[in-house]
């Protein structure tokens, strides 16, 4: 039997990785350190390390305890392509000009630089394995390239079988589901797409390590993106009954209809579609909302067994003692809170992404040569999480990647982006976090915000509502995150000339940190809290 498709498209990046490498022999290597970027997809901090003691996380906990481990930090759009593609090229989605899936910032708003294109015009090789950006219109059908990566973007081939149907339900048929756990020897290739990319990510280590070059590598996983398609083994991590529901399940009352996110997307799934949940607003039966967060629990100690496989393969090539890991995620996923699914809100659920950075040297002690920093470590097994190196609280933003990975790198920082700045090919509209590096360290004067948005095609809630196209957009809700409170208000907006009418309000949002942290208590009508920051939030935007 000849090679899997998987495996020959693995052996094409390498075969192009090779030529790439020799093309560079001739230039001197780059001084700093290399970079392994892991971006999960639609990841909540549902970890071990955030403080979360149902989940099994040791890998990535093992990670934690050796990096800085940020507890607030922000997405700036809670949905999939607006979000990578600002955190990519460090400009929000406002200057991308992507709320949807469908139209490529170099040609719809301005020819950015991203980071990886960053690291390779000062000397690295690029390489991207799996969902690093969100794949077709939005990022030109071609992940960048050449302008990101030095070969040609890798994705699994077995990611083609994601959303069809392969799930084999009680009545032995195969369906598209939401929950999906699989027999891997019984899918389509015998693999699945996130065991692919941890594979080839292996294999490019390899190459990388003994040609001698130093690299930004970008590993995207799926997971625990929906479906939840991951090894049935997963689920006896999560037994249904130490599953609890959300602690908040039901629509809050005071909560603009605006502001409400239908999850419409599952709904589509089989299984979900046979409940007959009515629209808008549900709910779900709670015998399936246990089985949701047992299977996205379980999707994610898929993903921890991945990123451990990987993270052990940086110890075994002797890469652990230069290269900066960045563990983050896309965006978070509301599970049942505020009577919510899936992302496309401004909530802190959805919104709040993990973010560590492990930096030798700095968050912790350089290895010694042949010292395993991260052994890797078998989920099932009973096995407490090591804690954090450093837990900074202050709140940060995800657009701040881009500069802060460069500073840590050893590279020039890009200047801090002029308004408007569609012209400026090279800058950053996110302020480096390695201020709060080693923590404890002083941040600075002002205390940081985080700010985040979400479209809507009108103030009741839709079918569109929570992934609406740029030209249906009537309504754009803006959002500031601060350590005491978050405010959002919902803007009348016109995509036509991207104009924000901060006169047309079409609903409010304002709930406190300490006496509120799950946000179910909207105060926006109390004028005397709200006027002052709808007013902060106005003059964020008029810059």
């Amino acid at each position: 039997m000849g090679p899997g498709p998987g495996l020959g498209r693995g052996l094409l990046a390498a075969a192009g990785l090779l030529l790439a490498l020799q093309a560079l022999q001739a230039s001197p290597p780059p001084d700093g350190m290399s970079v392994l970027l892991i971006i999960a997809d639609d990841l909540r901090p549902a970890l071990g390390s955030y403080g979360d003691k149902l989940v099994k996380s040791p890998n990535i906990d093992q990670l934690a305890s050796h990096s800085v481990v940020f507890q607030n930090a922000f997405a700036q759009q809670a949905v999939c392509a607006p979000s990578r593609v600002s955190f990519l090229t460090g400009r929000r989605p406002d200057t991308t000009r992507l709320y949807d899936f469908n139209s490529y910032w170099r040609t719809h708003a301005g020819n950015y630089s991203t980071l990886p294109q960053y690291f390779q015009e000062n000397g690295y090789i690029t390489l991207s394995v799996g969902k690093v950006f969100h794949p077709g219109i939005s990022s030109n059908h071609s992940d960048d390239y050449p302008y990101s990566w030095t070969i040609p973007a890798f994705h699994p081939s077995s990611e083609k079988y994601e959303n069809i149907k392969v799930c084999k339900g009680e009545d032995g048929s195969l369906h598209a589901n939401l929950i999906c756990p699989v027999d891997v020897s019984e899918m389509p290739e015998e693999t699945l797409p996130d065991i692919q990319s941890t594979e080839e990510a292996l294999r490019l280590l390899d190459i990388v390590k003994e040609h001698g070059r130093k690299f930004f590598l970008a590993v995207g996983y799926h997971k625990p993106h929906i479906p939840f398609r991951y090894p049935k083994e997963f689920l006896k991590l999560y037994p249904l009954e130490n599953v609890t529901l959300a602690p908040d399940p039901d629509v809050p009352k005071e909560l603009p209809s605006v502001a409400y996110n239908p999850w419409a997307d599952i709904r589509h799934r089989e299984d979900v579609a046979a409940l007959n949940i009515s629209f808008p607003y549900g709910p779900i039966p709670e015998d399936f909302q246990r089985q949701i967060r047992q299977s996205y629990f379980a999707s994610v100690s898929y993903l921890d067994m991945l990123v451990g496989k990987l993270l052990n393969g940086l110890d075994d090539e002797g890469l652990s003692h230069n290269t900066i890991v960045v563990f983050t995620a896309d965006h978070g996923w509301s599970l049942g809170e505020h009577g919510e699914w899936a992302k496309y809100s401004n909530y802190d659920i959805a919104t709040r992404v993990p973010l560590m950075f492990y930096v030798p040297g700095v968050t912790a002690p350089t290895p010694r040569p042949g010292e395993e920093v991260f052994p890797f470590i078998d989920p099932f097994a009973q096995v407490s999480s090591p804690a954090p190196q450093g837990r900074p609280g202050e709140t940060v933003e995800l657009v701040s990647l881009f500069a802060t990975l460069v500073e840590l790198a050893g590279l020039p920082v890009p200047p801090p982006c002029p308004q408007p700045s569609f012209r400026v090919p090279l800058c950053v509209e996110g302020q480096s976090v390695a201020r709060y590096f080693p923590p404890g360290r002083a941040g600075g004067a002002d205390p940081p915000i985080a700010l985040s948005q979400y479209p809507r095609p009108g103030d009741t809630p839709g079918w569109n509502s929570d992934l609406p196209a740029l030209q249906d957009i009537r309504v754009m809700g803006y959002s500031i995150r601060t350590a005491d409170y978050r405010c959002t208000v919902w803007f009348g907006f016109d995509p036509n000339n991207f104009t924000v009418h901060l006169q047309d309000v079409h609903g409010g949002e304002l709930y406190f940190t300490e006496s509120d942290p799950n946000q179910d208590h909207n105060m926006f009508n109390n004028n005397t809290l709200s006027g002052p920051l709808v007013r902060k939030l106005c003059k964020i935007l008029e810059r």
